[in-house]
């Protein structure tokens, strides 16, 4: 029986918005009991019984990356299930169900092999394609640049998405470009061994400076679009943030993440729940002047900034993982985006004049 079956970025469809590629991690994780008379049957075959959409290419790409355990151990793609067999299973996004049509469109890469490349995606480009997005993604986007490299026209399963960043968060994204690749970078996502840091601009001060944000994510119960936290576990999905602050600004501050989890929103939800909204997100209140005076001199300043950096003050700044053919880890590290900059070089100067007084 399945006792328990978890996607590592929850209901990726479900979401009619145009941000429809939302924040997570692309796998399916899952925990099978074998009945107790269970006959002697292929991994393959009984896990293609069991999990819906599963094919055979996936499960043993799955078993040849270690994604697959039973009893705790890792197995061979020809190894047999027996009674009372528990398996574990990490399976990455399954295949998609739509075209991806090749666009010509600008992307900055930061590095590329024959198994992987990370981007540093701008903001305003949604990752994958989805309702109301069918084109115009950084899928799109890859696809066309794989096809330019290749000369020919470019698989349909190419590339192989295995996490994702908001469509107005910028930073470092790391793309698969096989199915093997795929397999094993899923598996570091799912077991937190790849390492994130990300900047955000927050509204007020988090106490204390340095510290644990723990809370179940899910979907909210009267905006599905909306991500909630909810502390006592009774809905959502686990997810740790840690946090540091690295400058204060006067009325907001400049924090440091680092993503235990990835759940959808995860560090946008998690620092809303806490009192601290990222500034400028419009879906989780940031975008109201949360802290400060009512001198109508602040409030021209506070909207002159949101005027610079329309949209939710977050960057994905450090990505570290093991590569998965050569097994040596890469780290890349990535600047914060014009607008970050300059709305952060308004508040230091604004925090400035403040003590100066």
């Amino acid at each position: 029986m399945i006792e328990e079956t978890h996607p590592g970025n929850e209901e990726i469809h479900e979401d009619p918005s145009e941000d429809a590629a939302e924040e997570g991690d692309l796998y399916e994780h899952y925990r099978i009991v074998a009945d107790k008379g269970q006959g002697l049957l292929r991994i393959d075959k009984f896990l293609m019984t069991r999990i819906e959409g599963a094919t055979r290419t996936r499960i043993q790409q799955a078993a040849h990356a270690g994604n697959i355990l039973v009893n705790n151990k890792t197995i061979k793609p020809n190894y047999k299930v027996r009674p009372d067999d528990v398996i574990t299973v990490v399976l990455p996004e399954p295949p998609r169900e739509i075209e991806i049509i090749p666009e010509e469109i600008p992307i900055e890469i930061v590095y590329e092999d024959e198994d992987l490349l990370v981007v540093n995606k701008q903001a305003g480009l949604v990752v994958h394609p989805g309702y109301g997005n069918y084109t115009g993604t950084l899928l799109n986007a890859i696809t066309y640049h794989i096809m330019q490299q290749t000369g020919k026209e470019a698989d349909a399963s190419v590339p192989y998405m295995v996490h994702r960043i908001d469509r107005n968060t910028t930073g470092l994204l790391l793309v698969a470009k096989n199915e093997q690749a795929q397999s094993r970078l899923a598996k570091q996502f799912a077991t937190h061994q790849v390492g994130r840091l990300y900047n955000a601009l927050v509204w007020g001060t988090p106490d204390p400076e340095e510290g644990v944000i723990t809370g179940h994510i899910g979907r909210g119960q009267r905006d599905r679009k909306v991500m909630e936290v909810y502390p006592d576990g009774e809905q959502g999905k686990h997810a740790v943030t840690h946090y540091k602050i690295l400058e204060h600004f006067g009325y907001v501050s400049l924090v440091e993440c680092r993503l235990e989890t990835g759940r959808t929103h995860q560090i946008r939800a998690h620092f809303k729940y806490i009192g601290h909204p990222l500034f400028n997100d419009e879906t989780y209140g940031g975008h109201r002047i949360l802290k400060g005076t009512t001198f109508s001199k602040y409030t021209q300043f506070v909207k002159n900034c949101f005027k610079l950096i329309p949209r939710q003050a977050l960057h994905a700044r450090t990505l570290r993982f093991v590569h998965p053919s050569t097994l040596k880890e890469m780290m890349f590290d990535s600047t914060l985006p014009d607008d970050m900059n300059q709305v952060i070089s308004k508040w230091k100067g604004y925090s400035n004049t403040q003590h100066r007084l």
